[in-house]
């Protein structure tokens, strides 16, 4: 029998003030007039707490965009979920801030794209730096548990030195430094920010090192991209088997990309029930478990760890879907992922962005 679920990522909204080029959203975004209402996003949650899941996600886009958002932080908390707002910052005056707090908000999670004003504005596309330190200042007011998430990647990973220092003077209970992963925007993207292997070694031993110096007062995670791994990650805990994703119009995915997959269809809560989706819907069955997986998945000692990696990984780099995550040193089209990595430093390279827009 298929286990609970731990978490709900909501994508309450795919409006947002910034233009990432790392954005994992869909290139194909909602729109706002095809969000779910209030109403839905209520049901949603008291499902959830039927379900078993103790953790929500407050996301999007930037899920300060919605005005209703204090009614469904407040939705969340009666439902008796742990409920963390992932967000950039932008809207989220003091004030609004308080009201959150008092509705029963546990967790917030701000996103940093540099240490430095200058290069943090032009990755995001937007002119948001400052306002985002002046709100860190604020949130540290509020007996509520504070993550920084500094996203990494080539054109940033040389100063990770400077970048977790200025994240320190936040104060933060937590830490995330996090490479972009290849998904959305930043496939598109993916030739300018891939780091090279001696960026990303560099990487792990500034990591180890803050971590020993910073124990016990403030936690670092550090999220690495798989380009470079010898076997791929259990995305989101293998497929249908942790945690599912609703997006902003109510579309129930086991993962944010899911949708890249051709001929996937994804059951929408407005006809049917969370749990009804989660142990009998044909997109959450399509790859759980074990049946679908190709040779050397198949037979592989890690097969229970790795799930086969990540199907819009797959699909995405290879065309199949079904394929052995090209990841995997024993992938036969591991070859894919080997020539997506840059060979050398590009000092002087001439950066052009693909920016993320905003729906309509």
């Amino acid at each position: 029998m298929t286990s609970n679920p731990l978490a709900l990522i909501a994508e309450i909204t795919h409006r947002c003030p910034l233009h990432c080029v790392y954005c994992s959203n869909p290139l194909q975004m909602i729109a706002t007039k095809a969000e779910l209402s209030t109403a839905y996003w209520v049901r949603v949650f008291q499902e959830a707490q039927q379900l078993g899941i103790l953790h929500l996600h407050l996301t999007g886009g930037e899920p300060v965009a919605r005005t209703d958002l204090k009614d469904l932080v407040e939705a969340a908390h009666a439902a008796g979920l742990y409920t963390n707002l992932i967000t950039s910052g932008i809207g989220l005056p003091e004030v609004r801030l308080k009201a959150l707090v008092d509705a029963g908000l546990d967790h917030i999670q701000l996103s940093f794209q540099d240490s430095q004003d200058g290069p943090a504005n032009w990755i995001a596309g937007a002119k948001a730096h400052v306002h985002k330190i002046a709100l860190s200042k604020i949130i540290r007011g509020f007996r509520i548990a504070f993550t920084v998430n500094l996203v990494v990647h080539r054109q940033n990973l040389d100063h990770l030195e400077e970048m977790i220092e200025f994240a320190e003077q936040l104060k933060p209970d937590r830490l995330e430094i996090a490479h972009a992963q290849y998904y959305g925007w930043a496939l598109k993207n993916r030739d300018t920010l891939i780091p090279t292997r001696d960026q990303l070694e560099n990487c792990m031993r500034i990591v180890e090192v803050a971590q020993e110096r910073l124990s016990g007062r403030m936690r670092i995670d550090c999220v690495v991209p798989d380009y470079y791994a010898r076997y791929p990650k259990a995305c989101m805990g293998g497929w249908g088997q942790r945690l599912l994703l609703i997006d902003p119009s109510g579309n129930v995915l086991p993962c944010h990309a899911a949708g890249v997959i051709p001929g996937m269809s994804f059951d929408n809560v407005r006809e049917h029930s969370l749990e009804w989706i989660w142990r009998e819907s044909a997109a959450f069955q399509r790859f759980r478990g074990e049946q679908w997986m190709p040779e050397p998945c198949r037979s592989c000692d890690r097969r229970a760890e790795d799930f086969g990696g990540c199907r819009c990984q797959a699909f995405l780099i290879t065309g199949d879907a079904n394929a052995t995550d090209p990841v995997c040193t024993l992938a036969p089209t591991h070859h894919l992922i080997e020539s997506a990595r840059p060979e050398a430093r590009f000092d002087g390279e001439q950066v052009s962005w693909s920016y993320r827009p905003n729906p309509e």
